[in-house]
This record gives C-alpha cells, structure tokens and sequence, in this order.
C-alpha cells in the first residue's frame, strides 16, 4: 500500500522533475521542521500575486505557520495558515501542452493543506504537460478587510496574473483552468461564478484582463452556505458563526450562477462524512438551471479529502484521468 500510494504521488516525475523551473522564489514555498521525503520534488519558482502588497491587511498582521501534520515518512500533510504574501507555486512540464491549472486546496478555511490538495495534483499534471499553480490564499478570519471575499480577491488575481506571464510558461492565455478541493473547491466555484464581481481596485495591467476560468473542477466541494447542507467550520470561518441569510446566499455558488459561466467538471463521494454529497447535487442543479455544461460523477465510496493519495484502491481512484479525459473532450487539452 505504501509503495503503490508513493508511486501515484510521484506520477510520472521522470517526464517532468520539475528539472524546468528557471525562476527562484519570490515569497520561499512553506516549510516545516523536519527532513522532506526523498523523491518528492519541492516547488523552487513562486509568484507573489500583489505588487504592493496585499490589499486590506487586519490591524494585527497575522504570521505565517506550517504545520507538518503527516506521520508517514513517505508523505508530507503540510498546512500553513496565517498568510499574508498570497503567491503561486509553480510547477512546470518539460513539454508544455499549452494549458494551465489553477489549483486552490482545500482546509476548511483554517489554513490551507499545499501537499495533499496542492503539490501531489500539481506534480501529476506537471507530469501530463499541464503548467499548474498552487494558490497559497489568504484566510478571512484573520480579519483582512474584505471579509469573506478575501479568497476570491486571490484567486482572481491569480487567473490575471497567470495570464498576463502566460508566455514565460508557454500557455495560451485563454486555456487556464480552476481546481479546487474541499473548500478550496468552494473558492474554485466562486471563482468560476463570480469572476465578473469586481472585489478589488486594479493593481497594473494585468487586471486588464478577465478572470474567467476555461473551466472549472471542484473536488468533493464545499458549495451551500445554508445549513445543514454547509459544512460547519467552512461557514463560521468563512462567514461568521451568525450570519444572515443574504450572506449566506451571496458566498453560496450554487445561488450564483452567471449564463455565461465556464463548463463544470463536479465531483464527490457519497459516503463523504465531512461535506455532504448533497453540496454537488446542488451545484449541479443550478448550473443546469443555466444551461452551463456539467459533468457529474458521484462515487459510492471515498470518503472526504481523498485527493490522489487516499483514492488507492478504490473506483475514486479513476477521477483524474476522467477529468484529463472530459478536458480534453472540451477541447482544453
């Protein structure tokens, strides 16, 4: 089992190594104490996404912590909290297909997890030709001024920034896609609802341009924001512990639909215990409600959080090469 788990995080690493990365670091990735397993390549080139810094900074500057989690010495579980330089890692194909996946993983709105939800998926689509970016995301309950949409304010500086260095990446600016997990997957469906709201005043020329997804994947989602539907900790940290239902229904994608969204790739587990599969179903409806394109998988088991790793052994295990296989049909790649 952890042989086989090992050799799917690693995931082709020979095509791509991350040999290719030509840039240092901005703002360093996040580490935690302890040696890095061997054979799981580290991200070295960072974006930092705000010129000037990030915009709404709490009264009292939050300080950034990674937290190793894992007690497996062939994995690392990292989740950093406390960010205050929002930035991407980057992870670069030897051979560019020309598309590029925004990943934001998942953490409940705690803090944000970068290995299991972040670096194992970039380094499978690096892998496959994909030029992936990990969104390390500010968190709304460290008091920044955009409240709630402090996350969104991330995400769509992201999709801009990608874009705008698209040709240092080798990528068609139009073919950048949004994924996410958990509530990471919750930040993907806003964005890829919301990516038309403007939530902060232009930086450079960058913000010249739009924030839309090709296409949007969120993973195991959180999506409602009304209870009992909501998972409980990703709507307190999120929203507040008494929130009216109006805000409810303004952070809640399904409620938020644009005609014009991207097409949708949704996926979860029924017997998921954190986040109820329910979440999907309501995605789902809406986008149809729009006649926006949507593929649906729902699997009887995997639980919540699965990602790449916990996915071994179990049909769930199929689900990224069903979403390289739905790209490519979408003619993303």
């Amino acid at each position: 089992m952890r042989s086989d788990r090992r050799s799917l995080l690693v995931g082709g690493l020979a095509l791509s190594s991350l040999g290719a990365m030509r840039a240092s670091a901005q703002t360093a990735p996040p580490q935690a104490d302890g040696n890095m397993p061997e054979g799981l390549p580290q991200p070295t080139e960072t974006i930092d996404l705000w010129p000037h810094g990030a915009p709404g900074m709490p009264a009292t500057r939050p300080v950034e912590q990674t937290v190793e989690r894992s007690e497996d010495g062939l994995v690392t579980d990292r989740a950093v909290l406390g960010i205050t330089v929002p930035r991407l890692a980057i992870f670069r194909p030897d051979r560019p297909n020309g598309a590029a996946v925004l990943l934001t993983p998942g953490g409940g709105y705690r803090h944000v997890v970068v290995d299991k939800e972040g670096y194992e998926m970039g380094r499978w689509l690096a892998a496959r030709g994909f030029t992936a970016f990990v969104l390390f995301y500010r968190l709304p309950y460290d008091g920044w001024t955009a409240g709630p949409d402090v996350c969104l304010q991330d995400a769509q500086r992201a999709m801009r920034v990608i874009r705008h260095r698209s040709q240092e990446f080798a990528i068609a600016p139009e073919r950048v896609a949004a994924m996410g997990f958990s509530a990471g997957g919750h930040l993907c469906a806003d964005l890829a609802t919301r990516f038309a709201v403007q939530t902060y005043s232009a930086q450079d020329e960058a913000d010249r341009l739009s924030a839309k997804p090709f296409c949007a994947a969120p993973i195991y989602p959180v999506v409602s924001m009304s209870l009992p539907v909501a998972h409980p900790g990703s709507r307190e940290k999120l929203l507040g512990a008494d929130s009216p239902f109006a805000l409810e229904a303004a952070h809640s994608p399904d409620r938020n639909v644009p005609s014009d969204a991207p097409p949708f790739f949704v996926l979860h587990a029924e017997d998921d215990d954190v986040v109820p599969v329910e979440n999907a179903i309501l995605l789902r409806a809406a986008l149809k409600a729009q006649g926006i394109a949507v593929e649906t998988h729902l699997f009887q088991h995997g639980g919540h959080g699965f990602g790449l790793r916990k996915a071994v052994g179990k049909p769930v295990e199929a689900w990224p090469d069903i979403w390289r296989s739905w790209a490519r049909a979408i003619g993303f790649a």
